[in-house]
């Protein structure tokens, strides 16, 4: 019996796809000989073509291999979006290693938890976090610390100018103080190219760990999510299908979502490789940049989250920059409220496709089809050969109809083989062979699933369950709301509250009763907030996510020192705060 879902696929969607048996540096290699002299990274000018990228890949892999690096070991990455980046990563791969992506916000404890528990001797990083790293070496198993920096890789001008500029800024970090360290460039100078073409790499099965992922440790610490290159390849062949009009070799991927996060990695870098496409790297979000990328190099395939989308209806000149050629959006990483998608799509012309994926799925089993209909804030439908669920929030084991709320399951060829050195919490989320994601979902009848909250996340009061997301997109509805947050906080007589946060738009003002008299509008009386802050901007992770998690810290801190205490009732403008 064929799913329902199945239906809403795009024209030239197959509901099964034919997956690779190979690696991720083998679809490297695929598009090399296909598009040689076809751009595969631009870097404010510098283009490198994918002969040069397959060149510098395999002179990383031999440099790894003739400091140590041998199959199986962890090497870790700590960059942003840059073109060593992308030569690290599968320069590590080609070399037999298995690639932990490390956030470069990470603190000094963060990043000795990940790489104690990764056990990775080499790394990878960005010269301006080297004090970090310095600070935690000793206590980790890192023997080999390679460092660039951004100008390495900028056209010739702009990487003469480059030392001036970051001094001004206070960016600048020179380690020539440190010799013991090795700097990528002549890491890259030490192997020739006719060296590194006549050196044997090990072999590479597909079922070696690709990626050591580390879940996002918003809800505790991080765990190291095992993907193979199986898992990776299929993910990445599954986005490829999605996009039945893709053009390998002709299309332009905006690369500022972080590839460090397991979502921009599949949806842009990999996908950008496999298909032979450009890669136009951002190191980090700024709305101008992205605007002019778009404009300039005629992007067509734009991977973002939830806040950049915002960000960008927000630019008072937005007006001014071209969107044509931008044909496919896709949102992810956290849930994309109506108001943003509606109010991107008006000023653009161009459709939103929301999708839904985890760490521990490689990452993305659901995704709005890119063309066809797709109901207002849902997370979408199953990838192919994706498998989903819905069951009871208890146990976890009871099926439960269409249209119940439950927990949502899944399985396919991307999911996890487990996490790292942790066999208590695999068994607890992998039952057999199904996913337990944690997250509280709704299918209805046409198929479209729709994301109502994390488990973790769901607020229980007066003995009903509350819904975050259900609070959040009522507010949102109200003009002077221009983001929204909404937690369970401590409450003495009903267990916990629903307490929303609130940033207003500038010039806007209301006050706490009337956002909560709007709310009574549209909500069941158990829903509407009992509280509601004013907020100049909320705490989020690099990758969007709100982290619900201080908000909800920072309250039980409250309660404890401060007493209860009537709540003034002025308009509150912007930069407003309680």
């Amino acid at each position: 019996m064929q799913n329902p879902w199945v239906c809403h696929y795009d024209r030239g969607v197959p509901v099964s796809c034919t997956y690779p048996d190979c690696t991720l540096p083998d679809l490297l290699r695929a598009s090399v000989r296909k598009f040689p002299n076809s751009t595969a990274l631009l870097f404010y000018g510098h283009r490198i073509s994918f002969l040069e990228l397959y060149d510098l890949v395999t002179r990383f892999a031999v440099y790894l291999q003739t400091i140590g690096v041998r199959r199986g070991d962890r090497v870790a990455i700590m960059l942003p979006n840059l073109p060593q980046a992308i030569i690290g990563y599968y320069g590590a791969l080609w070399a037999g290693a298995t690639v932990v992506q490390t956030n470069p916000l990470y603190v000094d404890q963060e990043l000795e938890i990940q790489l104690r528990d990764s056990g990775a001797e080499t790394i990878l990083a960005l010269d301006l976090f080297y004090p970090r790293i310095q600070s935690i070496q000793k206590r980790t198993a890192l023997r080999h610390v390679i460092f660039t920096s951004i100008g390495d890789f900028l056209p010739w001008g702009k990487r003469l100018f480059y030392p001036i500029k970051a001094r001004l800024s206070g960016r600048w970090m020179s380690l020539k103080e440190a010799p013991a360290l090795s700097n990528f460039c002549d890491a890259l100078k030490c192997v020739p190219s006719h060296s590194a073409r006549a050196y044997s790499l090990p072999e590479t099965s597909p079922d070696d760990l690709a990626l050591l992922q580390y879940t996002g440790g918003t809800t505790g610490t991080p765990k190291g999510v095992m993907l193979t290159h199986r898992n990776v390849v299929a993910n990445t062949a599954q986005c490829r299908a999605w996009v039945p009009d893709l053009q390998e070799g002709r299309e332009v991927f905006l690369g500022v979502i972080p590839f460090f996060h397991v979502y921009g990695l599949s949806t842009c870098q990999h996908l950008a490789m496999m298909t032979g496409s450009t890669l136009v790297l951002l190191p980090r979000f700024q709305v101008v940049e992205v605007l002019r990328a778009i404009q300039t190099h005629r992007v067509t395939i734009m991977s973002a989250i939830p806040m950049m989308f915002m960000k960008m209806t927000e630019f008072t000149q937005v007006d001014r920059y071209n969107f044509q050629s931008l044909r496919v959006c896709l949102s992810g990483a956290s849930p994309l409220h109506v108001e943003v998608q509606e109010r991107f799509e008006r000023l653009t012309g161009v459709r939103i496709s929301e999708g839904y994926g985890l760490t521990e799925a490689g990452p993305v089993t659901h995704c709005n089809p890119i063309y066809g209909m797709h109901p207002p804030g849902s997370m979408g439908i199953p990838f192919p050969d994706t498998e989903a669920r819905v069951v009871d929030l208890e146990t976890g084991e009871r099926l439960l109809s269409v249209g119940e709320i439950g927990e949502l399951t899944v399985r396919g060829p991307q999911i996890m083989q487990g996490y790292w050195n942790n066999e208590r919490e695999t068994c607890e989320v992998l039952r057999n062979g199904w996913l337990h994601t944690g997250d509280i979902v709704q299918q209805h009848d046409s198929g479209f699933f729709f994301l109502l909250d994390r488990k973790k996340d769901m607020i229980k009061t007066r003995g009903e369950n509350v819904y975050p997301r259900d609070v959040e997109e009522v507010l949102f509805r109200h003009p002077a709301v221009k983001d929204v947050v909404v937690a369970g906080v401590p409450d003495h007589h009903f267990g916990e509250a629903v307490k929303a946060y609130v940033v207003l738009h500038g010039g806007h003002s209301t006050t706490e009763l009337e956002l909560i008299a709007h709310c009574r509008k549209f909500l069941a009386v158990f829903k509407v907030p009992a509280s509601i802050a004013f907020r100049q901007e909320l705490p989020r992770t690099l990758v969007g996510k709100v982290l619900r998690r201080a908000l909800q810290n920072e309250e039980a801190t409250k309660s404890i020192i401060e007493p209860p205490a009537l709540r003034p009732n002025k308009p509150l403008a912007v930069g407003d705060s309680r």
